[in-house]
């Protein structure tokens, strides 16, 4: 077997497997990222912080849920709350069965959630946005190039959707409400005032990690299926193996701007709160009031990309007036002149009493 033979059996069936599990720890570390943003305005805004909790717990005891039904295990007790949740099988069942529903419990709240969103998604455009090559591949970089190619389109067309978003449309604005709902809630970790246990990112890691340890078996099989897909995608020359790999990157990326889009929420209200009242609610007025308005304005002088600019304009006035706020109502800014200003005086004066000794 020459070392083209070895790339293509070998080291190409892990292409798009490596390219996955990037866009999952990238969403990891956005994840991370929001929990530590959402513990810094807990003592102003406890009531949101704690119902991400419940979102995040709630994803959670529906992806155990789901487990749970996928196994036939069948579900005899449902609890959730903001702090805690349950699910109880009325069937015990170990082996297999039991570690296919903890990973739908360790897993399966960072796909899932975001698989609604597709759904809805998919409701809301045409069907191009989810072409896959149907050729195939026969070495590991190929196979990271229809990976990247096929996650470009959907990326694509997702964000010439959001770009284009009519939030006069209540399809539209029902999805973009859910988007934030599912980036606020993708987060299996607590965020509390005070926590019994660390629960972040490397905690996540640790459940997964120790799924996957526990039954190393379990594991070795799935590599053994994936790689009997792509053996039979490969002869049969259709796209099937990439395209299933496709397929969770999309969900992946769902994610990632689902979370992103969500912190620059928190980041917002964060800066808020250091305008006085009843400044702070200016910017929240800014935000629909400069959409409606520039929306009836392109509606009597149409021109072409209407919604991306009604977008572009909401979002630079509330930056800039948002920032003028915090320039001109807070010490923000003033502080950092006051003291280049106090520097320069004390070196002024520094220098007036070298000359009076000088003098002496």
């Amino acid at each position: 077997m020459d070392g083209l033979q070895i790339d293509t059996f070998v080291f190409a069936p892990l292409a798009p497997i490596l390219g996955l599990l990037l866009f999952w720890f990238i969403q990891l570390l956005f994840i991370e990222n929001q929990r530590y943003m959402l513990s810094k305005i807990w003592h102003k805004h406890e009531p949101l912080c704690r119902f991400t909790n419940f979102l995040g717990i709630l994803y959670q005891t529906i992806c155990h849920a789901l487990g749970y039904t996928v196994t036939r295990s069948g579900i005899s007790d449902f609890v959730i709350s903001v702090d805690y949740g349950k699910v109880a099988p009325k069937k015990e069942k170990k082996g297999v069965f039991e570690w296919v529903s903890n990973a739908f419990l360790f897993i399966g709240p960072f796909f899932i959630p975001s698989l609604l969103l597709l759904i809805y998604f998919i409701l809301l455009i045409d069907s191009s946005a989810f072409s896959f090559p149907t050729g195939h591949y026969d070495s590991f970089s190929s196979g990271l190039q229809n990976f990247g190619t096929n996650l470009y389109r959907f990326s694509e067309k997702f964000f010439v959707f959001l770009s284009n978003i009519d939030f006069f449309n209540p399809l539209h604005f029902g999805f973009f409400i859910l988007l934030i709902i599912v980036g606020l809630g993708i987060r299996p970790s607590y965020i509390g005032e005070t926590k019994k246990e660390k629960i972040d990112m490397v905690y996540d890691l640790k459940n997964v990690k120790n799924l996957l340890a526990d039954k190393p078996l379990y594991l070795l099989f799935l590599f053994v299926i994936a790689y009997i897909v792509f053996y039979i995608s490969f002869f049969l020359e259709h796209g099937w193996y990439v395209a299933l790999f496709s397929f969770l990157g999309w969900l992946s990326i769902i994610a990632i701007v689902s979370i992103i889009i969500t912190q620059a929420i928190i980041l917002f209200i964060k800066n808020t709160d250091e305008l006085p009242r009843p400044w702070s609610f200016l910017p929240y007025i800014v935000i629909p009031l400069s959409y409606v308005i520039m929306r009836f304005a392109l509606f009597f002088y149409p021109v072409d990309f209407s919604n991306s600019i009604s977008l572009i304009v909401m979002i630079l006035s509330t930056i800039l007036i948002t920032f003028l706020l915090l320039k001109y109502k807070t010490n923000k800014f003033k502080t950092k002149k006051n003291i280049k200003k106090a520097e320069e005086e004390d070196d002024k004066e520094e220098k007036r009493k070298r000359r009076r000794s000088t003098k002496e």
